[in-house]
């Protein structure tokens, strides 16, 4: 089992940047009103983790997993502790300074896809270039086809998302989340709506940016895929219960 602090890395390349870990939580807290009373989902969370790791979060529905990843990705504030991802407080930031953030650093992938219906797959993959203002405007449709190409979908980049599977706009919104180039990706249950074919395919697009430099946190309740990732930390009742390590050589065979 590992010593829950992060600091070690399951791809062999140690923190990445030389400035710490790329996620740092600390004594986290998350609580809920309920009615006159309130109910916790996290109770003092800490751990981190390095650049260029590939992270599984596991655990019973409704432990706070998800809760945790909002915490991360600033969606939601936590009750009490820090939260710093890439090096931003991001507990601290104001809303405007968290949607700038996220365009820069981060690219989450939802279990649902939350593809715009009205726009092509292509369209999609540019949206996050438009509004982060990223790349010059002639260079983002080269750089979203480019993504559709890796994802192995630029023969469907101008089918409207409903004309193709889900896999296939899971695909697309991978291509979306990295659109931007950010350091970290965050996937919440990104296999959980697809069939086991197209979450094998997912997968091993993920192993692909991890080994590419990518930082990889994901919520996930398949167990098998959770058994292939190389560090696992698991949460039980708003805690950490386990975080180990499968491994290089483990990690390295699959």
């Amino acid at each position: 089992m590992a010593n829950g602090n992060g600091n070690g890395n399951g791809n062999g390349n140690g923190n990445g940047n030389g400035h710490g870990p790329i996620v740092q939580v600390r004594d986290l807290v998350k609580s809920f009103p309920v009615g006159d009373s309130e109910i916790t989902i996290l109770k003092g969370i800490t751990f981190s983790v390095a650049n260029g790791e590939f992270v599984s979060i596991v655990g019973p529905s409704g432990n706070g997993k998800s809760t945790l990843l909002n915490m991360i990705t600033g969606i939601d504030r936590p009750t009490q502790g820090e939260v710093t991802v890439t090096g931003s407080q991001v507990n601290k930031m104001s809303e405007d300074q968290l949607a700038r953030w996220r365009g820069e650093n981060l690219g989450i992938i939802f279990q649902f896809f939350q593809m715009l219906p009205g726009l092509s797959l292509l369209n999609n993959v540019i949206l996050p270039m438009d509004l982060a203002n990223k790349y010059k405007p002639p260079e983002r449709r080269e750089r979203a086809m480019q993504l559709l190409e890796m994802v192995g979908l630029a023969d469907q980049a101008n089918k409207l998302p409903a004309l193709v599977s889900g896999g296939q706009q899971q695909r697309a919104a991978i291509a979306r989340a990295l659109a931007n180039n950010p350091p970290m990706i965050v996937a919440d249950e990104p296999t959980g709506n697809l069939d086991s074919a197209s979450a094998r395919i997912i997968f091993d697009l993920f192993r692909q940016l991890v080994k590419d430099g990518k930082t990889l946190l994901m919520v996930t309740h398949d167990k098998e895929l959770a058994r292939q990732v190389p560090r696992k930390i698991e949460i039980m009742d708003g805690r950490i219960t386990r975080d180990e390590y499968i491994g290089i050589g483990e990690w390295a065979g699959h």
